[in-house]
Protein backbone atom coordinates (compact mmCIF):
# COMPACT_ATOMS: atom_id res chain seq x y z
CA UNK A 1 0.00 0.00 0.00
CA UNK A 2 1.50 3.21 -1.07
CA UNK A 3 2.40 5.70 2.39
CA UNK A 4 -0.01 8.25 0.94
CA UNK A 5 -3.25 5.82 1.22
CA UNK A 6 -1.71 4.03 4.21
CA UNK A 7 -1.39 7.73 6.54
CA UNK A 8 -5.20 8.40 4.78
CA UNK A 9 -6.17 4.65 5.80
CA UNK A 10 -4.18 4.97 9.37
CA UNK A 11 -6.02 8.38 10.07
CA UNK A 12 -9.93 7.21 9.06
CA UNK A 13 -9.20 4.65 11.73
CA UNK A 14 -8.73 6.58 14.70
CA UNK A 15 -11.04 8.43 16.42
CA UNK A 16 -10.08 12.25 15.50
CA UNK A 17 -11.03 14.60 18.56
CA UNK A 18 -10.59 12.32 21.55
CA UNK A 19 -7.89 10.34 20.42
CA UNK A 20 -9.42 7.37 21.63
CA UNK A 21 -7.61 4.50 19.64
CA UNK A 22 -8.98 2.80 17.11
CA UNK A 23 -12.81 2.91 16.02
CA UNK A 24 -14.79 -0.39 16.26
CA UNK A 25 -14.32 -2.63 13.56
CA UNK A 26 -12.45 0.52 11.32
CA UNK A 27 -15.42 0.29 8.99
CA UNK A 28 -17.20 3.44 7.63
CA UNK A 29 -20.48 3.32 6.29
CA UNK A 30 -21.30 3.99 3.07
CA UNK A 31 -22.72 7.37 4.10
CA UNK A 32 -23.67 8.47 7.86
CA UNK A 33 -26.16 11.44 9.25
CA UNK A 34 -24.26 14.62 11.15
CA UNK A 35 -24.96 13.15 14.70
CA UNK A 36 -22.84 9.68 13.66
CA UNK A 37 -20.42 11.69 11.62
CA UNK A 38 -19.48 13.94 14.13
CA UNK A 39 -19.83 11.20 17.26
CA UNK A 40 -17.00 9.16 14.80
CA UNK A 41 -14.72 12.22 14.18
CA UNK A 42 -14.96 13.59 17.67
CA UNK A 43 -16.39 16.40 17.42
CA UNK A 44 -19.81 18.45 17.90
CA UNK A 45 -21.97 18.17 15.25
CA UNK A 46 -21.53 22.09 15.09
CA UNK A 47 -18.03 21.73 14.05
CA UNK A 48 -18.76 19.79 10.99
CA UNK A 49 -21.62 22.08 10.20
CA UNK A 50 -19.22 25.24 10.35
CA UNK A 51 -16.81 23.45 8.16
CA UNK A 52 -19.23 22.51 5.82
CA UNK A 53 -20.68 26.64 5.98
CA UNK A 54 -17.33 27.85 5.35
CA UNK A 55 -17.19 25.92 1.97
CA UNK A 56 -14.01 23.43 3.54
CA UNK A 57 -16.27 20.80 2.67
CA UNK A 58 -19.19 19.38 0.25
CA UNK A 59 -22.16 17.20 2.34
CA UNK A 60 -24.50 15.21 0.00
CA UNK A 61 -27.55 15.19 0.86
CA UNK A 62 -30.01 11.89 1.46
CA UNK A 63 -33.60 11.65 -0.35
CA UNK A 64 -35.16 13.34 2.32
CA UNK A 65 -32.80 16.85 2.15
CA UNK A 66 -30.35 15.78 5.18
CA UNK A 67 -27.01 15.33 5.31
CA UNK A 68 -25.03 12.22 4.07
CA UNK A 69 -21.35 12.27 5.05
CA UNK A 70 -20.09 10.30 2.24
CA UNK A 71 -16.56 8.57 2.60
CA UNK A 72 -15.04 11.66 0.67
CA UNK A 73 -16.60 14.07 3.32
CA UNK A 74 -15.36 12.12 5.92
CA UNK A 75 -11.90 12.20 4.57
CA UNK A 76 -11.90 15.97 4.17
CA UNK A 77 -12.99 16.12 8.03
CA UNK A 78 -10.28 14.05 8.97
CA UNK A 79 -7.53 16.20 7.40
CA UNK A 80 -9.35 19.52 8.51
CA UNK A 81 -9.61 18.89 11.62
CA UNK A 82 -5.79 17.04 12.11
CA UNK A 83 -4.76 19.96 10.72
CA UNK A 84 -6.89 22.22 13.08
CA UNK A 85 -5.60 20.69 16.17
CA UNK A 86 -2.15 21.14 14.64
CA UNK A 87 -2.12 24.74 14.71
CA UNK A 88 -2.80 25.42 11.15
CA UNK A 89 -5.76 28.46 10.75
CA UNK A 90 -8.96 28.85 9.20
CA UNK A 91 -7.24 31.31 6.93
CA UNK A 92 -4.53 28.69 5.96
CA UNK A 93 -7.12 26.03 5.45
CA UNK A 94 -9.26 27.93 3.24
CA UNK A 95 -6.22 28.77 1.20
CA UNK A 96 -5.43 25.14 0.79
CA UNK A 97 -8.87 23.62 0.21
CA UNK A 98 -9.12 26.68 -2.77
CA UNK A 99 -5.86 25.56 -3.93
CA UNK A 100 -7.23 21.92 -4.25
CA UNK A 101 -10.55 22.91 -5.98
CA UNK A 102 -8.75 24.82 -8.39
CA UNK A 103 -6.93 21.38 -9.33
CA UNK A 104 -3.79 19.77 -10.40
CA UNK A 105 -1.94 22.67 -11.26
CA UNK A 106 -1.98 24.26 -7.62
CA UNK A 107 -0.07 21.30 -6.42
CA UNK A 108 3.36 23.55 -5.91
CA UNK A 109 1.76 25.72 -3.72
CA UNK A 110 -0.26 22.86 -2.02
CA UNK A 111 3.18 21.29 -1.03
CA UNK A 112 4.60 24.56 -0.22
CA UNK A 113 1.70 25.13 1.98
CA UNK A 114 2.28 22.07 3.77
CA UNK A 115 5.90 22.59 3.39
CA UNK A 116 5.44 25.54 5.76
CA UNK A 117 2.93 23.99 8.24
CA UNK A 118 5.41 20.89 8.72
CA UNK A 119 7.99 23.12 9.65
CA UNK A 120 5.35 24.71 12.66
CA UNK A 121 4.35 21.74 13.29
CA UNK A 122 8.19 20.54 14.09
CA UNK A 123 8.86 23.17 15.99
CA UNK A 124 5.89 22.75 18.35
CA UNK A 125 6.61 19.33 18.91
CA UNK A 126 10.32 20.52 19.47
CA UNK A 127 9.16 22.91 22.18
CA UNK A 128 6.62 20.68 23.49
CA UNK A 129 9.41 18.23 24.28
CA UNK A 130 11.74 20.59 25.78
CA UNK A 131 8.13 21.36 27.97
CA UNK A 132 7.84 17.58 28.97
CA UNK A 133 11.66 17.19 29.76
CA UNK A 134 11.64 19.98 32.55
CA UNK A 135 8.32 18.57 33.67
CA UNK A 136 10.16 15.30 33.89
CA UNK A 137 12.90 16.61 35.72
CA UNK A 138 10.84 18.34 38.32
CA UNK A 139 8.36 15.54 39.05
CA UNK A 140 11.77 13.43 39.37
CA UNK A 141 13.27 15.94 41.25
CA UNK A 142 10.13 15.85 43.88
CA UNK A 143 10.83 12.20 43.89
CA UNK A 144 8.15 11.37 41.39
CA UNK A 145 6.92 9.04 39.15
CA UNK A 146 7.19 9.25 35.63
CA UNK A 147 4.07 7.57 34.36
CA UNK A 148 4.79 3.80 33.42
CA UNK A 149 8.69 4.31 34.91
CA UNK A 150 9.07 2.69 38.12
CA UNK A 151 9.40 5.04 40.94
CA UNK A 152 13.12 5.56 42.26
CA UNK A 153 11.10 4.36 45.69
CA UNK A 154 9.90 1.33 43.79
CA UNK A 155 12.74 -1.57 43.43
CA UNK A 156 13.35 -2.63 39.91
CA UNK A 157 14.32 -6.06 40.50
CA UNK A 158 13.20 -8.44 43.43
CA UNK A 159 15.95 -8.74 46.33
CA UNK A 160 16.67 -12.16 46.97
CA UNK A 161 17.84 -13.30 50.89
Amino acid sequence: MPLLQLAFERALTRRVGGMEGPVPDGDLPESLPVQQAAAWLGVSPHTIRYYERLGLVRVPRDAQGNRAYDEAAMRRLVFLIRMRVSGMTMTELRRYIDLVEQGPSTKPERLKVMQEHRARVRSKIAELQFALDITDYKIATYGGNLGDEPSIDEPTHKETP
